[in-house]
């Protein structure tokens, strides 16, 4: 049975576009729909003195993710069907999404960076909280 719904885990790293374009391999010969999640990363020093300055920092950070996310749709040569910036935990949001948009397939990297660490080291909790298959690429 072939997959209709890919939803690719990338991360503001070069090894993204190659994870997309395994990702569009497996998609285009069945004409699956291809969608991107990434994670927003949230800066972790909160005080009362600090927090107007943080708030700038996390717009800042949510707009260069959301640059990247569009860099990587338009170098994609395939369409995109959706792409989210989430944050919390990710096997949560990778379950919900799945759940959500009828994904059957979810594609994550593997390698040192630190979204894919914790992708790794979440990889089993992804596969047994999702209901779609998992695929991890080595990066």
């Amino acid at each position: 049975m072939p997959y209709s719904h890919l939803l690719v885990a990338v991360a503001p790293t070069p090894e993204s576009h190659a994870l997309l374009r395994k990702a569009v391999s497996i998609a285009r010969p069945v004409n699956a729909r291809v969608s991107l999640i990434t994670f927003s990363t949230d800066p972790e020093m909160y005080n009362q003195l600090a927090a107007p300055m943080m708030e700038n920092l996390r717009e800042l950070m949510q707009e260069e993710t959301q640059q990247f996310l569009d860099t990587l749709v338009e170098q994609a040569e395939y369409p995109i069907w959706k792409t989210q910036i989430a944050s919390g935990e990710l096997c949560e949001s990778i379950k919900s999404w799945c759940q959500h948009y009828q994904v059957d397939l979810v594609i994550c990297g593997n390698h040192n960076q630190s979204f894919f660490s914790r992708a790794t080291c979440s990889a089993k909790n992804i596969v047994g909280s999702s209901c779609a298959d998992v695929l991890l690429v080595t990066l």
